[in-house]
């Protein structure tokens, strides 16, 4: 339940709600496949450390002879508002050491989905913070912001980020 593995708790939530297949060890990790509409979807979880997850990123889209541009990296971002979702295609690592080992092994053309977790205040405070668990305070939003994604996840599979977000934000209003 700690903030650094939201992009795991997304991928179970999507998983869980449009049906995926059973959990396989692939790939460095753990995979479910299933579809969302007419899309066949991949969703893989590293079992490497963070700082090696584009090991088995890479490893996946090799596999399937996929490019950067059909991966979708769900992270969280300490840049954003807590609970705040924002989608961008390409970009740097911010810092972050698993789009960093991403970048390395895929390249950096792959779509973000930026999750907000906030920030500390202070850089000393930031550790204890990414790594910590999400408040009881934070677990009735912190549920809302993921079945938000997992509905709407519909709107990524098929490439149109301005809707994902558009309807991201117009259940996070309920």
């Amino acid at each position: 339940m700690h903030r650094h593995n939201i992009g795991f708790m997304i991928c179970d939530v999507i998983a869980e709600m449009h049906g995926f297949g059973p959990v396989q060890k692939k790939f460095s990790g753990w995979v479910q496949e299933g579809r969302i509409g007419s899309e066949k979807i991949l969703l893989l979880k590293p079992a490497t450390y963070m700082n090696e997850s584009g090991r088995a990123v890479g490893e996946a889209l090799r596999f399937y002879k996929l490019e950067p541009d059909a991966l979708t990296v769900f992270h969280d971002e300490l840049d954003l508002e807590p609970f705040r979702v924002k989608v961008k295609q390409g970009g740097g690592h911010a810092g972050h050491n698993g789009l960093r080992s991403i970048a390395q092994h895929v390249g950096q053309e792959y779509r973000r989905v930026r999750i907000g977790i906030g920030h500390p205040g202070h850089k000393d405070r930031v550790t204890a913070h990414v790594l910590g668990n999400y408040a009881k305070a934070e677990q009735d939003e912190l549920v809302q912001m993921l079945g938000a994604i997992g509905a709407e996840a519909e709107w990524l599979a098929q490439d149109d980020n301005p809707r994902f977000m558009s309807e991201y934000a117009m259940r996070m209003q309920d």
